[in-house]
């Protein structure tokens, strides 16, 4: 049989050669589409490139591959190829979409591997403890960045939402490093406060109701973390971390009144934001009459819901095929679906690979969480185990808000769908996260049970 080292590395070959077909059917297409095609380039040329594009990003994950055998050799075998393909079915897209974004793409996947080696290694010689340790100057710093977008000179406003700071000619979303360090401090406090919370506190005939001096601190810091998101706008974000908070509360206290207390919060905050945030209330009639005449011509209204439905229902069961989509009007004339390599890339990915395409991506996701749900459910002490399932239910959260966004299940909210859509930062810690699942199943898979 295999070794978990060597399932992994073959585990990478289907990404490799997702990217070398993706491409191959783009390069076959664009030649069909344009005039003169046989004298543009060859079959052999093109699938010369496409194999080379194939051979570098597999070159790429072999790296991340390596350090994974040298430093967690008893990590989950499965959970990086899983983010090799979510991230290859991504630079595919966006090139279709954007060739100049897709290399900007790749490059973030650089820094994203880098990252992921040095939080791997950074780990592996202090152990997880050093994030317990700082857990406080995590949260905080986390914290802190999701403010800086709404500073003048280097954040700025679209579509009501403050999402991006601008540093010269990087931009970064402050948000994606949030939701780690969230779900770090809260794995660590209620590590340390789990027992308190269930055992100390006041009980009214069969209602326990926790000390509010072990659940304030908690209770601070994810409401600061919620303020200021709400202050940038960013509602998708903010109800991914409300979901995640809740999620942790239930695991690590196993009692049902914290997420029955948080969801009827959550609808009466619901219902104040929606009656006192104006983008907020337009967001909900767009979500509700998506082809109201008014609402579609209206700026910042419906179009963009409206559109990635008609794409959506476009591509059918098996799609239009890579490159057939129509995503702009002739001759370089404006996108007839906006963003479509981030907020719309659902869509982009419905219409072109149609419901099976769609399903197939869907699946990788829920593959993906479950492995990290795997690793918490194997984890013995209970920081990894709440770390653990708090970093895959963020992911799950991800998807859902966005999928569910696009697909008009809830109203459209601006999140990247992990690792797939465009965007540096999402890549970055995404990566970062992977590690830290890989990190913590290291440590489950090597220490005896007991």
């Amino acid at each position: 049989m295999l070794s978990p080292r060597n399932r992994e590395l073959l585990g990478l070959i289907p990404a490799a050669l997702l990217v070398a077909a993706g491409f191959t059917a783009i390069f076959i297409q664009d030649q069909h589409s344009t005039v003169g095609a046989a004298t543009n380039a060859t079959l052999k040329q093109i699938s010369s490139v496409s194999l080379t594009y194939g051979a570098l990003f597999l070159g790429l994950c072999v790296i991340g591959h390596i350090v994974i055998r040298i430093a967690l050799p008893n990590a989950d075998p499965y959970l990086y190829p899983l983010t090799a393909v979510l991230a290859s079915i991504g630079i595919v897209m966006i090139y279709r979409i954007n060739p100049t974004l897709a290399r900007q793409q790749a490059q973030w996947l650089v820094v994203g591997l880098v990252c992921f080696t040095v939080t791997i290694g950074v780990l592996k010689r202090y152990g997880l403890s050093l994030l317990e340790r700082y857990r406080y100057t995590i949260a905080f710093v986390g914290i802190g960045l999701t403010i800086l977008p709404r500073l003048p000179g280097i954040g700025g406003e679209v579509n009501g939402a403050y999402l991006d700071i601008h540093l010269g000619p990087i931009s970064f979303q402050p948000a994606e490093l949030a939701k780690v360090a969230i779900v770090i401090f809260l794995a660590s406090y209620l590590h340390d406060n789990r027992q308190l919370l269930v055992s100390s506190g006041r009980r009214l005939s069969w209602l326990h109701l926790p000390s509010l001096k072990h659940l304030g601190p908690m209770l601070v810091v994810w409401g600061l973390a919620m303020l200021t998101l709400l202050l940038t706008g960013e509602l998708g974000t903010s109800l991914m971390f409300y979901g995640a908070f809740l999620a942790l509360l239930y695991i690590a206290t196993n009692r049902l009144l914290f997420p029955v207390a948080g969801i009827a919060l959550f609808a009466l905050g619901g219902w104040f934001v929606i009656t006192h945030v104006g983008h907020v209330h337009a967001r909900l009639l767009d979500w509700e009459h998506p082809f109201n005449p008014t609402l579609y011509s209206a700026p910042g209204g419906s179009y963009q819901l409206a559109q990635a439905l008609f794409a959506q229902a476009e591509g059918g069961i098996f799609g239009t095929g890579f490159d057939r989509s129509l995503l702009r009007l002739p001759h370089h004339g404006p996108f007839l679906l906006p963003v479509p390599e981030s907020d719309m890339i659902y869509a982009v990915i419905t219409d072109e690979l149609g419901f099976v395409g769609a399903a197939a991506l869907l699946c990788i996701y829920l593959l993906f969480v479950s492995r990290g749900m795997k690793i918490a459910l194997q984890a013995r002490d209970s920081f990894s185990k709440l770390l653990a399932a708090g970093l895959s239910v963020v992911v799950a959260l991800q998807v859902f808000v966005i999928v569910g966004g696009v697909t008009r299940v809830i109203p459209l909210a601006g999140v990247t769908l992990p690792l797939v859509a465009y965007g540096g930062s999402s890549v970055v810690m995404n990566f970062v996260l992977a590690a830290l699942l890989l990190v913590v199943s290291d440590r489950v898979r090597r220490e005896p049970a007991t």
